[in-house]
C-alpha cells in the first residue's frame, strides 16, 4: 500500500490476516494468497480495484479479544447463574455485562490502523525476494 500524499509504504505479506472490505460493503476476516494482480481469499478471486478497505488482522489479535472477549463472558454468565441461584439473586446481573462482553467477542474488535482507498492509498502488488 502507498500513500499517494505521503508516499510512505506499508508491506503485507503473503497469508497474513486480513479484514477487507468491498466495495459493495462485504466483510471478509481470513489469511490471503497472491497471484498476478488478484488476492485469492478462500478461492475466490478479488481484484485490487474491487476492494475499498483493508486492515491487518493478527492472530495474536483475533485470540486475545476471542478468548477474553467471548469465553469471558461465557464464564462471567455462568458464574452469575451460579451465584443467583445458590446464594443471592442480585448476582443475575452479571449476564447484563456478560452478554455485552460476547457481543463485543462476536464482532470482533481490531484497534489496528485501516487502510482506505479514499484517504488517498493506492493498492499494489510486488514481488518480494525470500
Amino acid at each position: 500500500m502507498t500513500n499517494l500524499n505521503t508516499s510512505k509504504e506499508k508491506i503485507i505479506k503473503e497469508n497474513r490476516r486480513i479484514k477487507l472490505t468491498t466495495l459493495d460493503e462485504l466483510k471478509i476476516k481470513v489469511s490471503f494468497k497472491l497471484e498476478n494482480s488478484v488476492i485469492i481469499i478462500d478461492n475466490v478471486r478479488i481484484n485490487l480495484t474491487d476492494f475499498s478497505e483493508l486492515k491487518r488482522n493478527p492472530p495474536l489479535t483475533y485470540i486475545l479479544t476471542l478468548g477474553f472477549l467471548i469465553y469471558g463472558g461465557a464464564i462471567t454468565a455462568g458464574v452469575g447463574v451460579i451465584i443467583g441461584v445458590f446464594a443471592n439473586s442480585a448476582a443475575f446481573w452479571l449476564t447484563i455485562p456478560a452478554a455485552g462482553m460476547i457481543y463485543a467477542g462476536i464482532k470482533s474488535p481490531n484497534f489496528n490502523k485501516n487502510y482506505k482507498i479514499e484517504k488517498g492509498l493506492k493498492f499494489e502488488i510486488i514481488s518480494m525476494p525470500d
